[in-house]
C-alpha cells in the first residue's frame, strides 16, 4: 500500500485514524515536531523524507505511510509516551511479513518461542529481504531486556567457570566458526560477512538448539555459542547499516545468553546494545546500558569485559558533554586494562580486547569532548597499532582527522581524512562511513576552501551527498 491511499477505501471518513489521534494527545506533541522528529529519526537510519505537518494530518485522515514509516512514527511515539507502542496500535495496517520484526524486540521466557523468533527473523532476512524493507531502531524497546536480564541476574545463582575451546563436539564446530566469522569481520567489515553469520546461526545452530538430548553441560556452552554468534549478527548489521536488526539480533543474543549462564558474554552483548544506542542519538539509553553491563560483568572473573564496559560508558557521557563522568570512566576502564592477568586468563569473548581497543575509544571521547590535542594522540596511536584491522584503522583515521580540524590544522586534516577515504574501499563498513561522515560535517565552516570543496567532490561516492 502507498502513501496517499485509504486504509480502509470503503470508510470515507469513517476512516480517520483515531487511535493515532489519541496516542499524539497523550504525548503532547505538535504536528509539526512529530513529523521533523519521524525526519530525523528516519535520516539516521538510512532513510531521506521531508513529512510536515500536513503530512500527519493525512495519516490522520486515514492513509497508510508509506515503506517504514508506520515503524518511525511508533517510535517517536514511544519516546514522547515512555512506553512502547507499534503501529497497530496506531491504527496502521498490519504489514503480513513484518509480525516477527515486532517480536524480535523482546526478550522472552519462553525458550521455544525465542529460538522460532531467532530463526523467522533470520530466514525473513536472508530470503526475503525485499520485504523485509528497513526496519528501525526503537528506543523504547529497549528497557524489556535490560529489566527482564536484570531480573534474572538478581534470582540466577553464580555461572560457573567453562571452557568452551575444550567442550569438542559441537560446541567446538561453533567455536571454530565463530573465529573464522571473526577473522573476515576484522579485515573486511561486517557488510561482507553479515548474512553468511545470519545463515550460520539460523540454519544450523537453531536447530542443534532445539534437538533432545544434549547433556545439559554441552547445552548450556552451545546456547552461549548461540548467543555470541546471534550478538555477532547483530554487530555486523550493525555494521551494514541495519540499525534496526542489529537491535533485534542483539535483544535475542542476550536471552540465549541466559541459557547459557555466561555473565561475561552478556556483559559484551550489553556493550553492543550501548555502542549502538550511543551511535545512534540515545547515550542516555548507552550509559544506562553499560551500567547494567557493568553489573553484570562484576565479579565474574573479567577485568577486560568490565574494561570494555566503563569504555561504553565513556562514551555515552562524552556524547552529552559530561567531561567529569567520561573521565572517571575512562579511569576505571585504565584500572581495569591493569587489573587484567593477560588475555590467556580471559573468557574467549574477551581477549580480543587490549590497550589499543582502549585507545581507540578513548579518541572517540576526546572527539566529542572537543580535546583536540589528547584526540590527536590516542588516535594517532590507534591508526599505527591497528594496521590489521581496517575498520578499526578507518575509524581512527577519521577521528584523527577531526582531532588535526579542532586545532584548526585544515590541510593536515584532509589530508588524513583523504587517508580514511581510500581505506574504506577495502571495508564493509557503515561505522567506518559515519566516522568519516561525521568530519566532513565539520568541514561545513571551511567550505569555502578549494581544499575543503575538492575533499567533498572526492568523497561523495563512497560519502553521499553532503546533506
Amino acid at each position: 500500500m502507498t502513501e496517499g491511499q485509504p486504509r480502509n477505501p470503503g470508510r470515507g471518513t469513517a476512516g480517520a485514524n483515531k487511535a493515532l489521534a489519541a496516542a499524539i494527545g497523550d504525548a503532547g506533541c505538535s504536528y509539526a515536531s512529530l513529523a521533523l522528529r519521524v525526519n530525523e529519526l528516519g535520516r539516521r537510519q538510512g532513510t531521506e523524507s521531508s513529512y510536515d505537518k500536513a503530512s500527519v494530518t493525512r495519516w490522520l485522515n486515514g492513509q497508510q505511510p508509506r515503506a517504514n514509516t508506520p515503524e518511525l512514527i511508533a517510535a517517536v511515539l514511544s519516546e514522547r509516551l515512555g512506553r512502547p507502542v507499534s503501529p497497530t496500535d496506531l491504527g496502521f495496517l498490519p504489514d503480513p511479513q513484518r509480525p516477527v520484526v515486532g517480536r524480535a524486540l523482546v526478550y522472552r521466557e519462553d525458550l521455544a518461542d525465542t529460538l522460532h523468533t531467532l530463526a523467522e527473523l533470520g530466514s525473513t532476512d536472508i530470503s526475503r529481504r525485499s520485504l523485509l524493507g528497513a526496519v528501525p531502531f526503537v528506543a523504547s524497546a529497549l528497557m524489556n531486556p535490560q529489566r527482564e536480564w536484570l531480573l534474572w541476574l538478581v534470582e540466577s545463582p553464580e555461572s560457573a567457570r567453562l571452557d568452551p575451546v575444550t567442550a569438542g563436539g559441537p560446541v567446538e564446530q561453533v567455536h571454530a566458526m565463530i573465529g573464522m566469522f571473526d577473522q573476515m569481520d576484522n579485515h573486511f567489515g561486517g557488510g561482507g560477512v553479515r548474512t553468511s553469520i545470519v545463515h550460520y546461526l539460523c540454519t544450523e545452530v537453531v536447530p542443534m538448539l532445539q534437538r533432545r538430548g544434549t547433556p545439559p553441560h554441552q547445552q548450556r556452552l552451545l546456547f552461549a555459542a548461540a548467543a555470541r554468534l546471534a550478538a555477532m549478527a547483530g554487530w555486523s548489521s550493525y555494521d551494514a547499516g541495519e540499525y534496526g536488526l542489529a537491535q533485534r539480533y542483539m535483544t535475542q543474543a542476550l536471552r540465549l545468553c541466559a541459557e547459557g549462564r555466561d555473565r561475561v558474554l552478556g556483559g559484551q552483548i550489553l556493550a553492543g546494545l550501548s555502542h549502538l544506542a550511543t551511535n545512534l542519538g540515545r547515550p542516555d539509553e548507552g550509559v544506562a546500558l553499560a551500567r547494567a553491563g557493568i553489573a553484570t560483568a562484576k565479579g565474574s572473573g573479567s577485568p577486560l569485559g568490565l574494561m570494555r564496559l566503563y569504555a561504553m560508558s565513556a562514551r555515552g557521557y562524552a556524547a552529552q558533554n559530561r567531561a567529569g563522568e567520561t573521565a572517571e570512566a575512562l579511569r576505571l576502564a585504565e584500572q581495569q586494562l591493569a587489573a587484567s592477568r593477560g588475555a590467556a586468563q580471559e573468557s574467549a569473548w574477551v581477549r580480543f580486547l587490549d590497550h589499543h581497543y582502549l585507545q581507540a575509544e578513548s579518541a572517540l571521547c576526546f572527539r566529542d569532548l572537543g580535546l583536540g590535542a589528547q584526540a590527536e594522540r590516542t588516535a594517532g596511536e590507534s591508526v599505527v597499532a591497528n594496521e590489521g584491522r581496517r575498520r578499526r584503522q578507518a575509524i581512527s583515521r577519521s577521528v584523527l582527522a577531526t582531532a588535526h580540524l579542532q586545532q584548526n590544522r585544515l590541510d593536515e586534516a584532509i589530508g588524513t581524512a583523504t587517508e580514511a577515504l581510500s581505506t574504506l574501499g577495502s571495508v564493509h563498513s557503515e561505522r567506518s562511513v559515519q566516522a568519516l561522515r561525521d568530519f566532513r560535517k565539520r568541514l561545513v565552516p571551511s567550505r569555502h576552501e578549494p581544499l575543503v570543496q575538492e575533499f567533498e567532490h572526492k568523497s561523495r561516492p563512497v560519502l553521499g551527498a553532503v546533506a
